[in-house]
């Protein structure tokens, strides 16, 4: 039950809630002054045309489905975006192993749910932020130059795998609700990206994994792996 209790149970997320009443505001004034101040009314129905469907699309880019994973997570590695399957390799992975990874990166476009969440059950040993550049987060550069937040899990058996939230060209802010030495679960939230982002995911050498290129993924549904 204490797992249960700790799910953020919400349909629009709250890094939206802002966003989504002041932008509701600021188009609720530009329609009525335009209805209001111009005679013709041509201009005020095309604009409230595309203000519902600009509402629209910020309201589904904000939107975060309630999702339980419901089967044994144990060795377990889910997806932790939805998205769709752009790299899986070996590489090495300097700024915390320093050693050969498998990486799995899920691309996150702009009509994605943004939401993260932690891909594997454990203990979270370390957070960390690191400015950067905004490239497209498509580009094999954009996981080691881009804007990112790290997130190290250490699990039951003692894996450590890391998972890298990576800012996109449009992305600006990545917010991590990570800590140090809180223990974490699979279907809680690990964080939120605004706008096109990436997730990477790396995993030590041997683990299994299942998903394959091009593949499209769902956060905290999708398996992507099966740690040794």
């Amino acid at each position: 039950m204490g797992r249960l209790k700790k799910l953020k149970k919400i349909r629009i997320h709250r890094e939206g809630t802002h966003i989504l009443v002041l932008g509701f505001l600021a188009l609720f004034v530009i329609n009525s002054l335009v209805y209001y101040y111009i005679d013709c009314k041509l201009p005020f129905y095309i604009l409230f045309v595309g203000s519902i469907a600009l509402y629209g699309l910020m309201v589904n880019f904000f939107r975060c489905p309630i999702r339980l994973f419901g089967e044994d997570t144990e060795k377990v590695v889910v997806a932790p975006a939805d998205g769709k399957i752009v790299t899986i390799e070996e590489v090495d992975e300097n700024e915390y192993f320093h050693d050969r990874r498998i990486m799995v990166s899920i691309f996150m476009s702009i009509v994605n749910v943004h939401a993260n969440w932690y891909p594997v059950d454990g203990t979270v040993k370390k957070v960390g932020h690191q400015d950067g550049k905004f490239m497209k987060a498509w580009l094999p550069k954009a996981s080691t130059d881009n804007e990112r937040s790290l997130v190290v899990i250490e699990t039951p058996e003692g894996v450590e795998i890391l998972v890298r939230q990576v800012a996109g060209a449009m992305a600006r802010r990545i917010v991590t609700y990570a800590q140090p030495g809180e223990e974490c679960y699979i279907d809680e939230h690990m964080g939120f990206i605004k706008f096109g982002s990436r997730v990477d995911v790396y995993l030590p050498l041997g683990t299994e994994v299942f998903v394959k290129m091009g593949q499209l993924t769902v956060g905290n549904q999708t398996v992507l792996a099966k740690l040794k």
